[in-house]
C-alpha cells in the first residue's frame, strides 16, 4: 500500500467529514471551491485528487467527489454499519422519538414488533450513539449489533 502525503490524507479526511453517506461518502462541490476551502490552488488539488483516484480511494465527476470503501479503510473507517434496536416506554415514545431525530445517525426507523425503533449508525460512532441514547428519558433498553460484512 502506497503511503499518502499529509495533504492527501487531509483531503481524504475532509471529503469524508463533509461528504454525505450513501454507500460511499459523497461531497457535492466544485473543485475550485474545494481548493479554496483547503487553501491550495486548483492545480495542486488536481494532483492530489488524481493520485487518490488512481489508488481507488475516491471517484470524481462533474460537481461531486466520492470517498470509496478503499478510501474509508485507509482512514480507519468501515462501510459496514452498526444497528441499534431500542425499546421505549409507551408513555415516553413521542418524546424519545423527538430526541432520536436529533441524533447524528445514518437512518432511524420506528418499527413494529419486540422493539420500537431501529437506528443504523456508522460502526465507529456506535459508542457515541449509545451514550447519547442512555441520556434520553423513556428509553428502557438498547441492543446493538455490528455488521461483519455485506452478503449482497
Amino acid at each position: 500500500m502506497e503511503a499518502l502525503t499529509r495533504r492527501s490524507m487531509q483531503i481524504l479526511r475532509m471529503l469524508y467529514e463533509k461528504g454525505k453517506s450513501t454507500n460511499t461518502y459523497t461531497l457535492h462541490v466544485k473543485q475550485d471551491e474545494f481548493a479554496k476551502q483547503l487553501g491550495i490552488s486548483r492545480q495542486a488539488l488536481n494532483v492530489h485528487l488524481r493520485k487518490l483516484r488512481d489508488l481507488n480511494y475516491i471517484r470524481t465527476g462533474r460537481g461531486f467527489i466520492d470517498v470509496t470503501e478503499n478510501g474509508l479503510n485507509i482512514l480507519g473507517m468501515f462501510s459496514t454499519p452498526a444497528f441499534i434496536f431500542i425499546k421505549v416506554s409507551p408513555h415516553k415514545r413521542m418524546y424519545a422519538y423527538k430526541k432520536i431525530r436529533e441524533l447524528t445517525v445514518q437512518r432511524a426507523f420506528r418499527v413494529a414488533g419486540d422493539v420500537d425503533a431501529l437506528l443504523i449508525v456508522e460502526r465507529e460512532k456506535l459508542d457515541e450513539a449509545l451514550k447519547k441514547l442512555s441520556s434520553i428519558d423513556g428509553i428502557q433498553d438498547t441492543r446493538s449489533y455490528v455488521a461483519i460484512e455485506a452478503i449482497k
